[in-house]
């Protein structure tokens, strides 16, 4: 599929999120406007007052968005998951520019020029406004350009905490490793922050040609903050999803397809109305949105949760793992459903020629020549007590060079070019049999049972007892071979997760 056919299939979802795009960047440039320019007038005549804000907004300035979203997830004032935290940080990130251009556009005035205001009888306020902020409204603006294309490029990420946005497409194509997907949201992303920053050329160049343009100017920018002032209204008005059931998932490809069979279970085997909030972040994040109530149920997986979520060793004993976590879950309020099935285990993979090659059939038969492969695994993997750690210990592992952290969506891609040699996989993943690899076996057991099992807010099963029954129709009834054959047809064959979930629950009927 090109990327324009893309967008003409997709035609009503690319506008829902060009429109969540324009309003996340709009809105948040707009209160950083509102309050930046104010800010930067402080500490352009107030030094000793302004300088500690403007250290403070440099420092923000320094720490990855990504960073800022999960540090601020769990703040309850901040409204969790969604919009609400992404025009936050994307007002921290906005107002750097802003601050430091209005102070540059001020201090750096002709001292001629307001000594002769000055000597004319003008008050200080008088002075400002009639002569200090419309000769540096060209420097203003020159922040506004900035901060914007920031908000535009920040915004993308924003999409990992549920908040919406061209970003969307982006970690759908990472996570479905299709370039079209991908370019689908980053092309128009590119083409929105080129266009605001042509717009507000075009304004700065106009404010820069004399004063007889400086009143129109602060019309258009005041018409714009009265069309983010509409924007936020309509932001917060309503929405068609409360009282909806909202389902979550993490940002790969089984997930999502879990997700929407979740999903569409509920909306076939029940009245209520459902929220999708896909491809969030991984554990993390997942875990914050369910206990938060941001969502109400995703898909976990019990030797993920006990080792990530409650940070206790591993265990492979698949009925005293499954007990304990449903039992720590029920003391958070939460509750955890019978397994759909399958075990999605880590899967240690290399090329199948280089299986072939040496003869490798097991992780033991790796650790021998371990010294000669580089390894790529991605954050969680290398972090967690289940993990790469854990790994080399059990197997005495000596790799080469420390392994390539790397985003789990491109790990496959990175062993199939040749980048890497030993990756740590999902065993239920698609990829393995399109890129011909081959999985070793964990003969010495190291990895503990990985049951999938939906994740509830016992809050919901009691107000809304037909979730429950709608998700017993799903217990035991995906198994390891269909849900790899679900992952495949996502993954490899590019089909869309919602037509290969639907097809997947018409054959359970």
């Amino acid at each position: 599929m090109t990327l324009l056919q893309f967008w003409r299939s997709h035609a009503a979802e690319f506008a829902a999120l060009l429109g969540q795009h324009v309003l996340l960047v709009s809105l948040s440039t707009g209160i950083a406007i509102a309050a930046g320019v104010p800010i930067g007038i402080l500490a352009a005549r107030r030094p000793r007052i302004g300088a500690p804000i403007v250290w403070f907004v440099n420092v923000v300035q320094t720490i990855p968005s990504l960073a800022m979203f999960g540090f601020l997830l769990p703040l309850p004032l901040l409204g969790g998951l969604g919009a609400r935290l992404a025009i936050f940080v994307l007002i921290l990130y906005a107002l750097l520019p802003i601050i430091r251009t209005t102070t540059a556009g001020l201090r750096c005035l002709d001292a001629v020029v307001v000594e002769a205001g000055t000597a004319m009888g003008m008050t200080p306020w008088q002075l400002l406004r009639e002569v200090q902020l419309p000769l540096a409204l060209p420097s203003i603006v020159a922040g506004i350009r900035v901060a914007a294309v920031i908000g535009v490029g920040t915004a993308t990420i924003a999409a990992a905490i549920g908040a919406g946005g061209l970003g969307e497409y982006i970690f759908r194509g990472l996570s479905m490793v299709d370039p079209t997907v991908i370019l689908a949201g980053a092309v128009p992303s590119a083409l929105l922050a080129l266009s605001i920053d042509g717009a507000l050329t075009v304004l700065e160049r106009s404010i820069s040609t004399g004063r007889r343009r400086t009143m129109p100017a602060l019309a258009g920018l005041a018409a714009v903050l009265g069309l983010v002032g509409a924007a936020a209204i309509a932001a917060h008005a309503p929405g068609g999803g409360a009282g909806a059931i909202r389902v979550g998932s993490k940002n790969f490809t089984e997930q999502i397809l879990l997700g929407e069979i979740l999903a569409q279970t509920i909306e076939s085997r029940t009245s209520l109305r459902v929220e999708r909030r896909l491809n969030l972040g991984g554990t993390f994040i997942c875990d914050r949105a369910v206990r938060s109530g941001d969502i109400d149920l995703y898909v976990e997986y019990s030797g993920t949760a006990r080792t990530a979520i409650f940070h206790e060793p591993p265990d492979t004993d698949r009925r005293r793992v499954f007990d304990g976590i449903r039992r720590r879950y029920a003391e958070a309020g939460l509750t955890v459903l019978d397994p759909l099935g399958f075990e999605n285990t880590f899967a240690m993979l290399i090329r199948g020629d280089d299986a072939k090659r040496f003869g490798l059939r097991t992780l033991s038969d790796l650790a021998g020549r371990s010294g000669q492969w580089r390894a790529g695994f991605g954050y969680e993997f290398l972090q967690r007590q289940d993990g790469y750690p854990g790994l080399a210990r059990a197997y005495g592992l000596q790799l080469s060079a420390p392994p390539t952290a790397m985003d789990v969506s491109l790990i496959y891609r990175a062993l199939s070019e040749h980048q890497v040699d030993l990756i740590a996989g999902d065993a239920t993943s698609g990829l393995i049999q399109a890129y011909g690899l081959t999985m070793l076996d964990d003969d010495r057991h190291y990895f503990p049972p990985y049951d999938a099992a939906p994740v509830v807010r016992s809050a919901i099963l009691l107000a809304h007892p037909e979730v429950r029954s709608a998700m017993a129709h799903l217990s035991g009834r995906i198994s390891v071979d269909e849900m790899r054959r679900m992952n495949h047809a996502v993954d490899a064959d590019h089909r869309d997760a919602a037509d290969v979930a639907r097809e997947f629950l018409d054959m359970i009927k």
